[in-house]
């Protein structure tokens, strides 16, 4: 630590600097007036900090109270910003003001207590010891200097933010004494605590407005979903979902005809959250709209790719399956790359698997889907159409072994088998991987299950 010079001394290498690590207890000069007056600034000082909620609002007012606290003609909030790059986060000058101009300070020294952690205080008394320091304090005329750590908590996921506060006086009077420095490092310990409160409230802030929105689109993803009509002439219909978080990437449509047609679609966007959400809300619209007026699945599907594959990003796809049953048993299907849904006949027990007829919509916007082969229902044959949250459920206790494809066949046969209806159906299956899962639902799980009656 250097001091005044002596008489007898010889000249300083380089300029008097003093140095403070955080035990440092020399904020107490002894005068009791003295003391007192600065015990009740800092107090005042550090209440007006904890009481800020505003970042912006806070990181301006840090840097005024330093300034006037320290009797500094300007003041900065200097953060360092990846490796090396310094950026100043707020310059101000005496009186509460902007700094005017150019700014510029003693990278230098910035630097070192960057590194170090250290407080610095720095006097200069002579263009040659300025220039030690740095250009820039030989320019602006500088003649003491005084600049403290400011370091934050690591954030999750991250490291911590490296800072500084910085003052600075260009008056041959202005001497920052030992005091001076101990009360800006006490103050900087306090700001960094009100910084990071501030972030955390910042960051509550941001939560609580994401949850509002997860909750709203999930009160109108639920809404949208469709109520299963419960006397489809020829039909017995039900339907199912629940997403894995708030908001859903799957649905489901039921649509039923003037012309005597039940229509059903059941769709998978890829991925969880609020970008899955709108896209199947806008497919839902489209699909509910074209199966009221069209009875060819190819042509549904076509129509409704051709504009999903102008809003979806790149890596965003929906796996779709869509069937129009008619009051004669007839059935028209499209498979868009969806899970193979299952057809149980009742007449020999069998089961036929129903492939995929196209890709998934939003990978071939001008791709031309025709639909698969059509097929004949007869009374109490059974068509199970769900999303992979069922297949790709995981066991407890054996995360490689699934639900998988033959752990739904074996249910629907036993459950078709025994005349069960397709609520029952649904029910049954839902226990059973739920079961199997411990209870998790690592995906979103939606189920249609029509049996043609009697």
């Amino acid at each position: 630590m250097f001091f005044r010079k002596k008489k007898d001394a010889p000249p300083p290498a380089e300029p008097a600097q003093d140095k403070l690590d955080s035990n440092s207890t020399q904020l107490w000069s002894g005068d009791t007036n003295v003391d007192r007056r600065r015990f009740e600034a800092l107090l005042s000082s550090i209440a007006e900090v904890s009481q800020t909620i505003d970042l912006e609002a806070l990181l301006t007012h840090i840097v005024d109270i330093s300034v006037d606290h320290t009797g500094a003609e300007r003041g900065f909030l200097v953060l360092k910003d990846g490796a090396s790059e310094l950026t100043v986060r707020v310059a101000r000058s005496r009186g509460k003001k902007p700094v005017a101009g150019e700014v510029r300070f003693a990278r230098t020294i910035v630097r070192r207590v960057l590194e170090s952690r250290q407080a610095v205080r720095a006097t200069v008394n002579s263009d040659s010891e300025a220039l030690d320091l740095g250009t820039s304090v030989f320019d602006l005329k500088l003649r003491a200097v005084m600049c403290v750590p400011l370091v934050a908590r690591a954030r999750e996921g991250g490291e911590a933010e490296h800072g500084v506060l910085y003052v600075d006086s260009k008056a041959a009077t202005r001497e920052f004494k030992p005091e001076d420095l101990s009360l800006f490092a006490a103050l900087s310990q306090h700001i960094s605590i009100a910084l990071e409160n501030a972030r955390l409230h910042k960051d509550s802030v941001e939560k609580a407005r994401m949850e509002q929105a997860m909750e709203i689109a999930s009160t109108i993803q639920q809404g949208l979903m469709p109520q299963i009509p419960e006397d489809v002439a020829g039909y017995d219909v039900f339907g199912w979902y629940r997403p894995a978080e708030r908001t859903s990437g799957d649905f489901y449509e039921v649509v039923c005809t003037k012309q005597g047609r039940l229509g059903i679609a059941l769709g998978d966007a890829t991925g969880h959250g609020i970008g899955p959400a709108l896209i199947t809300a806008t497919a839902q619209a489209q699909l509910r709209a074209y199966m009221r007026m069209m009875a060819d699945p190819g042509a549904i599907v076509t129509l409704v790719n051709q504009d999903l594959a102008t809003r979806m990003d790149d890596g965003l796809f929906l796996t779709l399956f869509v069937a129009v049953f008619g009051a004669d048993g007839s059935l028209a299907t499209l498979n868009a790359g969806q899970t193979p849904p299952l057809l149980w006949r009742a007449a020999t027990g069998t089961l036929e698997v129903l492939r995929a007829d196209g890709p998934a919509l939003g990978m071939m916007g001008e791709f031309e889907y025709a639909a698969g082969e059509p097929r004949q229902l007869e009374p109490g044959d059974v068509l199970l159409v769900l999303t992979d949250g069922f297949v790709e459920a995981r066991a407890v206790g054996d995360s490689d072994r699934l639900f998988g494809e033959s752990g739904v066949r074996t249910l629907l046969e036993a459950q078709a088998r025994a005349g069960a209806s397709p609520k029952v159906i649904t029910e049954a299956l839902v226990e059973a991987v739920l079961d199997f899962a411990g209870g998790k639902r690592e995906d979103d799980m939606t189920i249609v299950v029509v049996r043609r009656k009697a």
